[in-house]
């Protein structure tokens, strides 16, 4: 089992973190705020992977579809967009820089940390 806090001001769920990594924001804030951290966006066919729980494969960010910002690094949190979607579906932690997930294109580029309708976004809804 992971390990999780939360911060909760007024009541409302405003960051996480699992184990002793760092706080990221709950998707709920992402999506008021979308711009509080750096995107990466996956591509069509990887939507219900992401959304099951899978990590992010790096062919499902490099294919026509997926997008990189080149300027992340290893270990970095970043917001999973889809293609054709307006929200975020997932926030992530980075396995490898974006320039390693393109060069090598194989394995898991980023971790799943939280996506939409998983256990913590169901605990944030009884908020």
């Amino acid at each position: 089992q992971n390990h999780l806090n939360l911060v909760v001001v007024n009541n409302v769920p405003l960051f996480f973190n699992i184990r002793d990594g760092p706080y990221m924001p709950t998707l709920r804030l992402l999506h008021q705020y979308p711009n509080i951290m750096k995107k990466f966006q996956v591509d069509r066919g990887a939507i219900k992977f992401v959304l099951s729980g899978a990590n992010i494969m790096c062919p499902g960010l490099t294919s026509p579809g997926g997008v990189l910002d080149n300027e992340v690094e290893e270990e970095t949190p970043v917001a999973i967009m889809a293609e054709g979607k307006q929200h975020a579906l997932a926030i992530g932690f980075t396995k490898m820089s974006a320039k390693d997930i393109s060069t090598i294109n194989k394995g898991i580029g980023v971790d799943n940390m939280h996506y939409l309708n998983d256990g913590l976004w169901k605990v944030l809804s009884a908020f």
